[in-house]
């Protein structure tokens, strides 16, 4: 799921990454954040009410198909609208390296509503955390044509050695199959300055495609409302392989005008 281009087209789109989060960074005040970057599952938890949080990998690089694509940038855009729910939007663009058959494209794009069904470890109560997403996944830019659905629900559970994630996803593709996705994730010691993370996934369009996938990586939290990730994940799809590099930033936001209408009541 992301894209590919020539070196002059890297800078360019680099530029633009930097001017999106630099205007963001103007319009907005930090608040916490906890980082759900570098896996392709998430978490049982959502952002606070009027809170923003951005997952954003700035350039990452993608080799399958004996080709490799640029990955700039790939962004999740997380806004809390009332008390354990979200609103979700994520996309990214993608520019061929080495095969010029290929054009840029902005594919992976989603918008989706996730409610906290119950609150638990990661809502700093006791027991899992328990949650649901679901939405339409929409056409891209030169890929991805056409409409499709999904539906995931996922299980958190926080304990002093660690955190585990599971996710169940049923999607209908754009075009047209049936997709299970049945994924773990296993992350370090919250206390940890810098914590070792890991992911594996089974994922099977029906008909189509299956892939099995496994990362390995590490989140650095610097501050409550700034981490860094970096992971490496292989996969084979069809009995092919697949190997991508990521490596980006969360950070929290919180709109100031919201903030001050909120203190004055």
């Amino acid at each position: 799921m992301r894209m590919k281009r020539g070196i002059s087209k890297m800078r360019s789109a680099a530029s633009f990454t930097c001017a999106i989060v630099a205007g963001m960074a103007v319009a907005v005040g930090s608040t916490t954040s906890f980082a759900y970057r570098p896996f392709d599952g998430t978490d049982a938890a959502v952002a606070d009410p009027q809170e923003v949080e951005i997952e954003l990998e700035p350039a990452g690089v993608l080799r399958q198909n004996s080709g490799t694509s640029l990955i700039a940038p790939f962004i999740i855009f997380n806004y809390g609208f009332a008390k354990n729910w979200e609103f979700v939007f994520q996309g990214q663009g993608q520019f061929p390296l080495t095969n010029s058959e290929e054009s840029a494209s902005v594919n992976g794009v989603g918008a989706f509503l996730k409610h906290v069904l119950r609150e638990g470890s990661l809502q700093e109560a006791s027991g899992p955390s328990v949650a649901f997403e679901f939405g339409p996944l929409l056409p891209g830019v030169k890929a991805d044509a056409g409409f499709g659905a999904s539906f995931g629900t996922i299980v958190s559970q926080r304990w002093d050695w660690g955190t585990t994630h599971a996710n169940v996803v049923a999607e209908l593709t754009r075009d047209h199959h049936a997709d299970f996705f049945l994924g773990g994730i296993i992350e370090g010691p919250g206390k940890w300055k810098v914590r070792p993370v890991a992911e594996f996934f089974y994922e099977e369009e029906i008909g189509q495609a299956r892939t099995v996938s496994g990362l390995v990586g590490a989140i650095w939290q610097v501050k409550d409302n700034l981490s860094f990730d970096v992971g490496f994940r292989h996969a084979v799809v069809n009995g092919h392989p697949v190997e991508e590099l990521r490596a980006g930033m969360t950070f929290g936001l919180s709109p100031p005008t919201l903030k001050g209408t909120k203190h004055a009541t």
